[in-house]
């Protein structure tokens, strides 16, 4: 079996990846839209976030805010390194509780490392996986190989929406009130 890592040289070829920033009140609104759409029918969540300041922040602020309103509870947050030597902890960890979703927030590179263990060592699904703006970048896709996150759907800092389909993230603008027609003579 070959190992899932990600080589040095796979990491240099997409340049360097920006690091997560604070999340926005747009983006955790837009993610809790995606998570709470008619037809969604997500109950229990499990949420992951990398180590830095602004993942840790915005896992725990979708974890508050999906309490809230008396959902059935954030199962887990675990967390996970930028590096490690083999992922498979954090996977295990990850998927031990088997939620209707996961929820992450992570630098895009440790969430290529991640998913790419999850992918070959669990019964994760890309398709029931939500995350923050950074991942919605198109080099995760691409860094993390071919169909690893095939349906992973997450909102951008603006209230935008991204998806990801065949290796391509596509964004959506985020939703806007209808404007009212001018009023004036005619």
């Amino acid at each position: 079996m070959t190992s899932p890592l990600i080589s040095p040289a796979e990491t240099a070829a997409y340049g360097g990846l920006p690091a997560p920033v604070p999340h926005s009140g747009a983006e955790l609104a837009a993610l809790l839209g995606l998570l709470t759409a008619p037809g969604a029918r997500i109950g229990t969540v499990v949420v992951g976030h990398s180590r830095d300041t602004a993942s840790r922040s915005a896992a725990a602020a979708f974890a508050e805010a999906w309490r809230a309103p008396g959902r059935l509870p954030v199962l887990a947050v675990i967390d996970w390194p930028e590096s490690a030597a083999s992922w498979l902890r954090a996977a295990r960890r990850f998927t031990t509780e088997e939620p209707d979703a996961w929820v992450v927030a992570a630098a895009p590179l440790g969430w290529a490392q991640m998913s790419r263990r999850l992918r070959h060592s669990t019964d994760w699904d890309p398709a029931r996986t939500y995350g923050f703006a950074a991942l919605g970048d198109s080099r995760v896709p691409a860094l993390a190989g071919p169909g690893t996150l095939q349906g992973m759907r997450g909102a951008g800092a603006d209230g935008s929406t991204w998806s990801i389909d065949r290796g391509w993230v596509t964004h959506r603008l985020p939703a806007r009130p209808p404007t009212a027609p001018a009023r004036g003579r005619l």
